[in-house]
């Protein structure tokens, strides 16, 4: 029984040292087709096109969407919990209205009429969603300490041949992508959010396709959202400019903005 029990100890052992070593390569293939060091050099980037949202799949709202994403220094050695970006939001021809996001927690919904705060339950999403995006964590998250990366093997995905990896943090939060096995490009990724209100466990899926080299870099152009097999977003990029020298400007209230206070 005793020896019984050390073979199975030894081979749970060899599994995970091999989900790991499994896990490593992934990530270091799938990094350099991104684009490898030109990829982790990104400072900033400007995505342009169509942005669509939805309810129980039917169209609720549609708008050209300019996404301003500014990536901060990290800290060496890297923490957890760190978020090192900002993001601002612009809907509209002349983006007439716009969400910004900082790194200190902070968001803010601009219109003609004023700032007005984001509600808190928005901020948390933002955070959450934006430490557990693939792209982030091989841009500001790799070698956080804990974060472990388990190759679960290989299926098909939508027709598709694809690797499994599952990405564990400290904290023990996991996301598992699809890595399309040719390409070694990621074409899905999931993870599981609790509503803090209902205490409902929710599936938050998203679908990346239409690759593209962008001054070094593969970014997806079609970016689609599900929550729950419930389709809720979509992003058509029409296009994508890399490094384009985004200032601070950009991501603070003007001092002549008239703040609102928060919605009831």
């Amino acid at each position: 029984m005793k020896r019984f029990a050390l073979v199975a100890l030894c081979a749970g052992a060899v599994w995970a040292q091999t989900a790991q070593e499994k896990g490593k390569r992934i990530i270091d293939e799938t990094l350099a087709a991104l684009g490898g060091e030109r990829f982790l050099a990104m400072r900033d980037r400007v995505e342009t096109g169509r942005a669509y949202s939805f309810y129980h799949d039917q169209l609720r709202g549609l708008s050209i969407a300019r996404i301003y994403t500014r990536y901060l220094s990290r800290p060496e050695p890297p923490v957890a919990d760190f978020l090192g970006v900002r993001e601002r939001q612009s809907f509209g021809k002349k983006e007439e209205s716009a969400v910004m996001f900082t790194e200190d927690g902070k968001g803010w919904q601009l219109t003609f009429r004023g700032a007005r705060p984001v509600a808190a339950d928005l901020l948390t999403r933002f955070r959450d969603t934006t430490q557990r995006n693939f792209f982030y964590i091989l841009r500001q998250r790799l070698g956080e300490p804990g974060l472990m990366f388990d190759g679960r093997g290989s299926e098909v995905w939508s027709n598709n041949p694809v690797d499994v990896l599952d990405i564990t943090d400290a904290a023990n939060r996991v996301v598992t992508v699809y890595i399309h096995k040719s390409t070694k490009l990621p074409v899905r990724q999931l993870f599981f959010r609790r509503d803090p209100q209902t205490k409902e466990r929710n599936e938050e899926v998203t679908v990346f396709s239409k690759y593209r080299e962008v001054s070094g870099v593969q970014w997806p152009h079609v970016v689609q959202r599900e929550r729950n097999g419930e389709k809720i977003f979509e992003m058509y990029t029409d296009s994508v400019a890399i490094d384009q020298g985004l200032t601070d400007d950009l991501f603070t209230l003007p001092t002549t903005m008239k703040v609102l206070p928060k919605a009831r």
